[in-house]
Parts: structure tokens; sequence; C-alpha cells
């Protein structure tokens, strides 16, 4: 009987999937940190007969090629892609044969990347489920423009034909299984929900309801800013990935932080922003370990630069370390545990600033303080609404433009406030006065901010 366990990527915004029968199963879109999809597969008692990529992946450093290795399973690659190692090259109306009858068959999806390739597992001859990488996803489409500028706008015309492909070849009730759109940048907008069915996606995907000029128009008017790091993981993937490293970093004390602060390395504390505020390591950045460690800490760091973790516990730094590993910052230069009491050296005092809410910097206002309010989040948050006055720098931007943030006390918001933490981190390293709003965005008309909805 053919069953489907997924696996949640949570730090990416992913998701992979262990699909076949009793005997054996394909992977699609692996994890770079495969031990656990191994453990999904013994829990199943199945063998991994075949690894499957739909795309040479531009977020996140794919296990496919070790696992594959591992495992002695097929490693299918689109045969379009262009990657430097041995693969079995899939192209359209490939099939595979797994057990009880159960057959893979590839059905090209180009629009995410030129490549892309889709997944359908049949069982009796009928699909029983469709894998849809970054093509068709929950609600919305895999963004087109990760390739090559001058591919943005045909890629999202294809992207446009291939959803209408998988609506017409596939019945209504077939399971839509999509690696992208659960937080995932890759995606054109945010899943809406946890499951869907070719049904669904053909009543309320826009990629099937409007023509495809408007669905491009919007596609295309509705895109972000790219993290930098999706630069390195095409090229990583395509040369094949090394094996991963969790063996646990080196432990530092004080000293040795002081000196990696002072050649300019990264000291990123995982800790909760509450804790770092009310103490932290003078020069550390804040990049909770409960929150997005991996996408945001692999966006703003020089690439290349060596990172030592600080958290409350080992559990923690080992978190984040599989965490960054995914997006190809390998192997900590060095870690350590406790808190700021302990990675300060003797007669070094350690660094706090406030955190605050709206209603706080209402009352400031109010007062007549002067107040440098400061917007982190993307553009695309603040063409939807802004605080009349505030200055805009996306936090991906802070870090290297810290000199367009106006003298004075900066009070820095995002839309939650954990990218706040982030760059009131930053400020902070940098010698600023500031203050973090740790708040929901939508409290700031109620707290008497005056709001700018652009039309």
């Amino acid at each position: 009987m053919f069953a489907v366990d997924t696996l949640a990527i949570e730090g990416l915004g992913n998701r992979s999937y262990l699909a076949g029968g009793p005997h054996q199963a394909v992977v699609v879109d692996p994890p770079r940190d495969i031990d656990q999809v191994i453990a999904a597969a013994a829990r199943r008692g199945v063998r991994i007969a075949y690894v499957a990529e739909t795309h040479v992946h531009n977020d996140y450093v794919s296990g496919g090629l070790e696992l594959a290795r591992v495992t002695g399973a097929g490693y299918l690659v689109p045969a379009r892609a262009s990657v430097s190692f041995d693969r079995t090259p899939v192209a359209d109306g490939d099939t595979l044969a797994l057990d009880d009858g159960l057959v893979l068959r590839a059905l090209a999806t180009p629009g995410h990347t030129p490549h892309h390739t889709s997944y359908v597992v049949e069982e009796g001859g009928r699909a029983a489920a469709a894998f849809t990488g970054g093509s068709l996803l929950i609600g919305a489409v895999g963004r087109p423009d990760l390739v090559e500028p001058r591919l943005t706008e045909p890629l999202a015309r294809a992207q446009y034909a291939s959803a209408h492909r998988l609506a017409d070849e596939l019945d209504d009730e077939v399971p839509v299984l999509p690696t992208h759109g659960f937080g995932s940048f890759c995606s054109s907008a945010q899943a809406t929900g946890e499951s869907t069915t070719i049904g669904r996606e053909r009543a309320r995907n826009h990629a099937l309801t409007e023509d495809m000029d408007t669905f491009v128009a919007e596609t295309l008017a509705g895109l972000d800013d790219i993290p930098a790091y999706y630069a390195h993981m095409g090229p990583a993937n395509a040369a094949g990935p090394a094996p991963v490293d969790l063996t646990p970093p080196h432990r530092a004390g004080p000293d040795e932080i002081a000196a990696r602060l002072a050649a300019g390395e990264w000291v990123v504390d995982l800790r909760s922003r509450v804790a770092f505020a009310a103490g932290h390591l003078a020069g550390s950045f804040n990049f909770e370990g409960d929150g997005n460690p991996a996408t945001y800490l692999a966006w703003l760091i020089p690439w290349g630069k060596p990172v030592t973790l600080l958290g409350h516990s080992p559990g923690q730094i080992a978190a984040a370390q599989r965490e960054l590993v995914r997006v190809g910052i390998d192997h900590p230069a060095a870690a350590a545990t406790g808190g700021p009491a302990a990675w300060v050296r003797p007669g070094e005092e350690t660094r706090s600033f406030p955190r605050t809410t709206f209603a706080d910097l209402a009352a400031a206002r109010r007062s007549g303080a002067e107040t440098v309010v400061l917007d982190v989040r993307r553009d695309s948050e603040r063409r939807r609404g802004f605080i009349d006055g505030s200055v805009h720098l996306p936090v991906h931007h802070l870090h290297d433009r810290m000199d367009q943030v106006p003298p004075g006390v900066v009070w820095v918001h995002c839309a939650s406030g954990m990218r706040a933490a982030i760059a009131a981190s930053l400020l902070d390293a940098a010698g600023r006065e500031v203050v973090a709003v740790d708040d929901s965005f939508e409290a700031a008309a109620e707290a008497g901010l005056t709001v700018i909805r652009p039309r």
C-alpha cells in the first residue's frame, strides 16, 4: 500500500518526502542532514530505492548525493540540469518501478528553474500523489527569478504552463506535495494551509484561475529580494555537496571569544531576544535559535566568515549547527554555552538594551522625545503600510549600510520582533543606542501611531 512520510524542514520552510510501498521508497528533495531521512526509512522498514531531485536547489544544500551514496539508491536528477557528478538523468515521461505495482513518473514542469521536474507516483495506473517541488505549491508557485534575470519572465510563463499541465493531467483528488512554500523564500507567496489537492489548487491558485498575462504581471510585481546566500547554493549542489559534518564544535573560553571578535569574526548568540536584550557579550549578534537562524544568518553574514556560536545549552548549539549546515555554513569555528557571565573576561561588562512596544513608542513621540524609527521589514511588507516618518532599511541590508541610519536613539521594529532583535544587536554592536520594539506591527495603529497605507 502506498504511503508518504513528510519531513518538515522548519528552518528552511521546506518539506522532503519518503514515499513508496511496504518494501521500497523514493526520497524527494532530501535535506543535507540525511540522518533523519535514514531514520524515517528505518521506522517504516523500507529500503530507499531512489533519491529524486525536482531541481538543482537554490535555497539549501541538498543531501541527495550523499544519501544515494550511503544507501546505494539511484540518484534521479533532471536530465537538463548541469551537474558535475554521476546520476541517473530523468526526462519527461520516464518511469521507474517501485514495489507493489507502484510506478514513479517524471513530469517536466519548468518555471522555477528551466529543468524543473515533478514526480507522480502511480498506483494501479492512477496517480496517487504528485511531488511538485517548486512548481505548483499550496496557493502559490515557486518564484521564477532565481536563475538569471533575463529568464525571469520566460520562466514565469513556463511556470504558468506547468501548473496548467499538472491540473490538466491529474485528477482533482490527487494530493499535491510541494517542497517549497512553508516559509521558504523560493516561493512566490507563502502556503495557505498544510495540505492540498489538484482540485483545491484548480479552484484557488492564481496560476490556475487567472489568464497568463495577469498571472505573470502579478508574479513579477510581487517578487522580493533574493537572500544573498542563494548565490552559493546552486553552484554547491551542481558541483556535488560534501558529506555533512555534525561533530560538536571546539569549545571556546572568554579569551578565545574576545580574540575572535577582535579579528572581525562573527560571534552569534542563539539565546532568546529577551535574554539577549537583558545582557549579552559586546559585539555579539543575536539570531534566536528558536527563530529562523539559518536563513537570516546566512543572508547577512559575509560568505565564508568564521562563526562562533553561543547558546544556553549544548542542545541549542547542536540544533543551530544542524540548521546551518543545510545552508552551507559548515562546522562552526567554536562554541560556548552557559550565559554572558561565562563568556566575558574578568573585568569586562556585558551590554544590554531595552525592549518595548509600539504603545511605548507612541508615548515617547507624544512626549516630544526625538525618536529615530527604523523599519527593517522587507520591501513588500513596507508597501502594505508603514509608520509615518520611519526610515526603511531591510534587515539584510543593515550591516553594510549602517551609515544610513540617522543619528539619535534608534527604535527598531519589524513585523513581530524577531528581525528587530537581529537589527538591534547589529546596531548595538556598532555602538548605537537602540530600543528593540518587540511587538506585532498590527499594534502600531492601535497604539495611536500614524500608519501610512499606500494604495
